[in-house]
């Protein structure tokens, strides 16, 4: 039944013009456009280095959190999550459901992105299994996070609040502007956001080579942690 339902979820999440372009078009743009042409912050041949863990990053953010909160939201507001309440599928299940149709579709973007990035000469470093516990917490940071959003307030809010997140979270969050570029205060307290933590670690994997980067991890964790239990607490069906 789970299977079914992350199918489901999957096929109509794909078939949504404006959620396969939140979660894939804009993305693969994104890495396009700021690795061919230097924004006065990243120069030289290293720019694809640089903006290919970001962006990844921010597909992640934008599937996780965005797409997620907004389909959400809109669900509970038509009754879909109260109807689907009532079926033989436990609740739990219909949100482990959800989630894996989350991690099929980053699974599209991740593919997409590195095809994109091989191909303008990128060059990734590191060990994998520490990309994807970087990849997994952020997703189920996001992921607590959207549900939280989407649990609590009115449809309408959850998206202009989702969007309005996302768009800052994408300026303040490492994925364009280094954090450094915001003066010391400010990248002390911006590097324990969920995404500056995240895309921070995707860079010293994949760009530097380091080994885990446990101070992203622990970031990371403790954000999930508290995520998923505030989500779990204020989430109304209906």
């Amino acid at each position: 039944m789970i299977l079914a339902q992350a199918s489901l979820e999957t096929r109509m999440l794909l078939r949504n013009a404006e959620q396969v372009l939140l979660a894939i078009v804009i993305p693969a743009l994104m890495l396009i456009a700021f690795s061919a042409e230097p924004l006065g912050t990243v120069t030289g041949s290293s720019r694809i280095d640089y903006f290919a863990p970001g962006v990844l990053g921010a597909a992640i953010l934008s599937t996780a959190f965005a797409s997620q909160a907004i389909a959400t939201g809109f669900e509970r507001r038509y009754g879909v999550l109260k109807r689907l309440g009532a079926t033989p599928l436990p609740r739990w299940g219909l949100m482990v459901g959800k989630s894996l149709s989350i991690l099929a579709v980053e699974c599209l973007q991740a593919a997409l992105l590195v095809v994109i990035a091989l191909a303008m000469g990128w060059h990734p470093h590191g060990d994998p299994f520490a990309v994807l516990l970087l990849i997994a917490l952020g997703t189920a940071a996001f992921s607590g996070l959207a549900l939280l959003l989407a649990g609590s307030l009115r449809a309408e809010a959850t998206l202009a609040v989702a969007n309005f997140v996302f768009l800052v979270l994408l300026a303040v969050g490492g994925v364009v502007v280094p954090l450094d570029k915001f003066g010391h205060g400010a990248q002390s307290a911006l590097q324990f956001l969920p995404i500056g933590a995240l895309t921070d670690g995707l860079r010293d994997v994949l760009q530097h080579g380091s080994a885990l980067p446990w101070g992203p991890v622990g970031i990371l964790a403790v954000w999930t942690v508290a995520a998923i239990a505030a989500a779990a607490k204020t989430f109304k069906w209906e």
